[in-house]
């Protein structure tokens, strides 16, 4: 799958297209298995942030879950021409509306995996021209493919925040 192009993605999926080094579906099917690992790993620190108002690791995770399935709808939507624009969401507003302080670590890390293998079906069904597609959420234009790329630098991102604020 080719790199998204600068016009395909708005200003804020560079952070995150910007850290998917190497093939991108390698990379989503190695986080499926790596990056519930690495939160089993923590599975003593899950209500642990590292300054108050941050996310607790159980929030930093049910995060990556909200975002993966927002993500990977709006993916499925442009490329099955949806013409209406899709909302944006609020990110600390999901957390503060859910209850991932009273999940399980362990479980969330499995429905990671499982919901990220899930999406891979969906991703590895999509041609060229699917992936070209161009959809509108929170007023945005975004392609197929840069979403494809936002869901890799997402986990990689997160990862990298966990490692250096939270260990």
């Amino acid at each position: 799958m080719n790199r998204p192009q600068i016009n395909e993605y708005p200003e804020w999926g560079q952070n995150y297209i910007s850290q998917v080094e190497g093939n991108v579906m390698d990379i989503l099917e190695k986080q499926a298995d790596d990056f519930p690992s690495f939160i089993n790993s923590l599975a003593n620190k899950g209500d642990y942030a590292y300054a108050p108002g941050k996310w607790t690791i159980k929030e930093l995770v049910g995060h990556m879950i909200d975002t993966e399935r927002i993500l990977v709808y709006r993916l499925l939507c442009f490329v099955r021409g949806e013409a209406a624009g899709l909302p944006g969401f609020e990110e600390d507003d999901y957390v503060a509306n859910a209850h991932f302080k009273d999940g399980n670590l362990s479980s969330m890390a499995e429905e990671f995996s499982l919901l990220r293998k899930a999406n891979l079906y969906l991703i590895k069904s999509l041609n060229e021209d699917e992936l070209d597609r161009m959809g509108t959420s929170n007023g945005k234009r975004m392609s197929a493919r840069a979403i494809v790329y936002v869901l890799a630098g997402h986990v990689i991102h997160h990862t990298k925040i966990v490692k250096e604020r939270y260990l």
